[in-house]
């Protein structure tokens, strides 16, 4: 019905058009990757297509002359049909690098030469630059890649001025409506992880109703939501009781999670509307208590500084409000 509908999004080849020039390299490009997270068999074709009868590097650039090397990333599986289909001997044949069962996001980059990564995906532009190796990072579209590692295109401009580190790009925050806070007692029943025992915590809540990307903008040494436009931006989760419907972004999320569970800088627990693979697997394995599928509006009757307790018996797991952060009692 047209009343459920929440926002809307306005897409043209202007906008995408827009991105692109947002995105395109600034200065020298160190390295080209491919795939993210593991090229398809399509995009290996399409790539073979255009390397054909050329060559490319795969190794760091001896001079600034040189083209930048380009690696490309897929699935075994997907290399295993590459190779029974010739498509694989392409690649290999331009000289080019071709990495089965790894993605782009996670490669620990040599810094003495990786200034900046040239991707074909904004999806990778993301992670790369946000996430493990917060290098700066450019998107062009397959072909003009493939042109720039082959030497048949060249980037004018002096090398890459932008330092290493991360360089946040954020959401654009709008008009976002204001919801009195939550008043009177509130309890909820829902559901814990098999992998987890009876629990009983207690602690101030940490709530926010949009969706946490922990790669890249959770601070992992302090826990501290760095992403400019979201409601919670600026804010730590450290040592307090974490309500949000659901981790976005990459699966290699749960390791910014561990780190933070490492450094003592982790929630108190972790509760979400629907079951998160961001969080579940960290909070399975260093016993954070978790929770989630509630029977009423865990976000809507909980303040953010609400103290609240979170108690498990067998697979139930109920959360309350003992004291409202107005000083109610509940």
């Amino acid at each position: 019905a047209e009343q459920d509908i929440q926002d809307t999004l306005e897409f043209s080849a202007e906008v995408l058009a827009a991105r692109y020039a947002a995105l395109a390299p600034q200065g020298r490009v160190s390295l080209i990757t491919i795939g993210c997270p593991q090229a398809s068999v399509g995009e290996l074709r399409a790539v073979a297509e255009l390397l054909k009868g050329k060559q490319v590097r795969s190794a760091p650039a001896g001079s600034p002359d040189d083209t930048p090397p380009l690696w490309v990333f897929t699935s075994a599986r997907n290399r295993e049909i590459a190779e029974r289909t010739g498509i694989a001997q392409i690649i290999t044949a331009s000289g080019a690098l071709l990495l089965a069962d790894t993605c782009p996001e996670v490669v620990p980059y040599d810094p003495s030469w990786v200034k900046q990564v040239l991707t074909n995906s904004m999806k990778a532009e993301h992670y790369i630059k946000s996430g493990l190796n917060g290098i700066p990072t450019a998107v062009m579209r397959l072909a003009d890649c493939i042109a720039i590692a082959t030497g048949e295109r060249r980037l004018s401009g002096d090398p890459v001025a932008l330092a290493r580190g991360k360089a946040k790009g954020g959401k654009v925050g709008g008009d976002r409506p204001v919801r009195p806070p939550a008043t009177g007692p509130f309890s909820a029943t829902g559901h814990g992880l098999p992998s987890q025992a009876d629990f009983v915590v207690r602690g101030t809540a940490f709530v926010t109703d949009t969706p946490i990307t922990l790669l890249g903008f959770v601070n992992r040494e302090t826990g501290e939501i760095e992403e400019p436009g979201h409601p919670a931006h600026g804010q730590s989760m450290a040592g307090k009781i974490a309500i949000f419907p659901k981790g976005s972004g990459s699966t290699v999320a749960p390791y910014v999670l561990l780190e933070l569970i490492y450094r003592g800088k982790a929630p108190l627990a972790i509760v979400n509307t629907d079951i998160d693979q961001q969080s579940a697997p960290a909070c399975s394995l260093e016993a954070v208590p978790y929770a989630y599928d509630f029977d009423a509006d865990i976000i809507a009757g909980i303040n953010d500084g609400d103290e609240v307790e979170l108690s498990r018996t067998g697979p139930v797991v109920t959360v309350r409000v003992v004291q409202r952060a107005s000083s109610e009692t509940g």
